[in-house]
């Protein structure tokens, strides 16, 4: 026989407010909206999909000028940002 068992999880207020909305308009509980929603991501390949991707740069890393341009763009971004 499957037992539900209570779990606590903790989430950005903003996630949070977000999922409040959509459950709401639905007219879900919170329990209903994160059971179907681990359903769907494990069901869809979860974990396996994370792993497809880790695979794939294996497979094809980056080139040099990939990483070069990469690395040029976080720079150009994180210049602008408050560091005090």
């Amino acid at each position: 026989m499957n037992r539900t068992v209570k779990v606590a999880i903790s989430l950005p207020s903003d996630l949070l407010a977000r999922v409040d909305l959509v459950r709401r308009r639905r007219g879900e509980s919170r329990s209903r909206y994160f059971r179907d929603a681990a359903a769907a991501y494990l069901a869809e390949g979860g974990d396996t999909l994370v792993e497809e991707y880790r695979r794939g740069y294996e497979r094809d890393p980056e080139t040099p000028e990939e990483v070069t341009a990469a690395m040029a763009s976080a720079v150009e971004l994180l210049s602008s940002e408050p560091w005090e």
